[in-house]
């Protein structure tokens, strides 16, 4: 492999996934994501700004004879990513395609579940240097609630979008699906610490009114993770959308 790449394993080694050395790399948000994804065998799953591949293939390895595809505008990360697939041995049920997640023709196409990593970080923030990075990260204009109504409109009437946002964003998205069912999960960096990030866990037919989980503890007080983020992180279980009881 090319000295520019790295390959890295995910889900405790389940996976080997190559990244660019420099840029834009996946880590724990992209399983994250892919866990909360309530997918079952025989669905259609659309990942919006895939990257590399992370989060479609983790859940694809958990949910069999799901089919996935995804939508990345960097035309070098496309080609990575169905590299990946293959690697993985999954190239038959996942694929990849360069375009731009605000202006993606589906042709009427709807699909089970979209789940989405939207840019997060304010415009106003540090450029970094390396422009797949930048664009990854960067909201430019209002991205986290625009992203959100492009996978509403792909999602079929009685399908469900999952995004992984940061904690502080939380309303962009709230605010857009008012009427719809709605199921925060906040992601906890250490017990009684505040979340920086949460999953936002949308039910297109549902109009119950915005519930909020006890959410996932990722370390403990040493620094280790959880046992609950290593089931997640490591073996790829699938993160409880609804606490116990609900």
């Amino acid at each position: 492999m090319s000295p520019e790449f790295t390959e890295d394993g995910f889900l405790g080694g389940r996976l080997v996934i190559a990244q660019p050395r420099a840029g834009f790399r996946a880590g724990h948000d992209a399983v994250l994501l892919a866990a909360a994804v309530a997918a079952k065998p025989g669905e259609h799953a659309l990942e919006l700004g895939s990257g590399t591949g992370v989060a479609s293939l983790c859940l694809a390895a958990r949910v069999a004879n799901l089919r996935v595809e995804g939508i990345e505008i960097h035309a070098e990360l496309v080609k990575l990513a169905n590299e990946n697939a293959a690697r993985n041995q999954m190239a038959e049920r996942i694929s990849f395609t360069r375009g731009d997640v605000e202006q993606i023709e589906l042709g009427g196409r709807l699909f089970d579940h979209v789940f989405l990593n939207p840019p997060f970080h304010p415009d106003t923030g540090q450029i970094s240097p390396h422009p797949a990075r930048d664009l990854a990260k960067r909201d430019s204009s209002r991205t986290v609630a625009s992203w959100t109504k492009v996978a509403l409109a792909a999602a079929k009437p009685e399908g469900i979008v999952t995004a992984i946002v940061r904690a502080d964003r939380e309303h962009e998205i709230v605010d857009i699906v008012e009427g719809r069912g709605v199921t925060i999960i906040p992601l906890y960096p250490r017990n009684r610490e505040a979340p920086k990030r949460i999953i936002v866990y949308i039910e297109k037919a549902s109009d119950r009114s915005i519930r909020v989980t006890h959410g996932l503890v990722l370390h403990l007080a040493n620094g280790k993770p959880t046992a609950g983020a290593e089931a997640v992180l490591r073996y790829g279980a699938p993160l409880p959308i609804l606490d116990p009881g609900s």
